[in-house]
């Protein structure tokens, strides 16, 4: 289970660009859940991933991880137990390294190094198999370098090597957002089954609200640091894109747009 805990963070404190995101803000996912978070730009949403995998620190707060807390922990410590796709493909991924090495060096994520070969031969068929299902030719480009693909294939590659070593947590930025529709299906799919089959406690920020509506047990609606929507299980299921928008519209209005 994920706590985040009477969360505070403010951009730019003190200055003229003084911005509070979040004032006592609160946020509890369930192991196994599968969150779909939308909103305006400004809302937090981003900003609640960058707090959970430490990429930024809070002002006041805590975080929680199955019970322990992570306040702490600088970002490369929680990477070991938490996955991250982000928005652009060119990310997640080592350009100059080939398909087989990427898998290899995700593969062997907090394992010690000696000096023994990087690549453990005896799972390149492992490999082939986690490929194979993406229909998209990877698992006959194992010495192509990663920096020659598509974004879509590159995105692909990057979710697998995110969830191939276990985690605890995966967290999805955005991850959908630079490719082209038809790719875009892809992913989502390949997300949907990685998610379940590894029952995978999920955070999705998406500006797809049709992703949002279908995919994932909960959806959260972010406004100027609050969740002014939150619903899973039946009730997410009677949320449609129009009711979403119609909120955007409202907002919008408000908000003096």
């Amino acid at each position: 289970m994920l706590e985040i805990q009477e969360m505070h963070k403010t951009y730019n404190a003190g200055s003229i660009n003084e911005s509070a995101v979040f004032n006592n803000f609160s946020l509890t996912v369930q192991s196994g859940e599968f969150v779909s978070i939308v909103g305006s730009n400004g809302s937090g949403k981003t900003t609640i991933l960058n707090l959970v995998c430490g990429s930024i620190p809070a002002d006041q707060g805590r975080i929680l991880l199955d019970g322990k807390d992570i306040s702490k922990m600088k970002e490369f410590q929680r990477a070991a137990f938490i996955g991250r796709v982000f928005q652009d493909p060119a990310k997640g991924t080592c350009p100059a390294m080939t398909i087989l090495e990427n898998l290899a060096i995700a593969d062997n994520k907090e394992k010690s190094y000696g000096l023994l070969p990087g690549i453990n031969k005896r799972r390149i068929d492992y490999y082939r198999t986690l490929l194979e299902p993406l229909q998209l030719g990877l698992e006959d480009k194992m010495a192509v370098p990663v920096g020659s693909l598509s974004g879509g294939q590159r995105q692909a590659l990057a979710l697998i090597m995110s969830t191939l070593p276990p985690i605890r947590l995966l967290i999805l930025d955005e991850h959908t957002a630079a490719l082209d529709p038809r790719v875009s299906e892809t992913i989502m799919a390949l997300t949907e089954k990685i998610v379940r089959e590894k029952r995978l406690m999920t955070l999705m920020v998406t500006h797809n609200l049709k992703f949002a509506v279908q995919y994932g047990d909960r959806l959260i609606m972010m406004h100027e640091g609050q969740a002014i929507i939150d619903q899973s299980g039946l009730d997410k299921q009677t949320i449609h894109v129009a009711d979403l928008l119609a909120t955007f519209n409202n907002i919008s209005i408000e908000c003096g747009n």
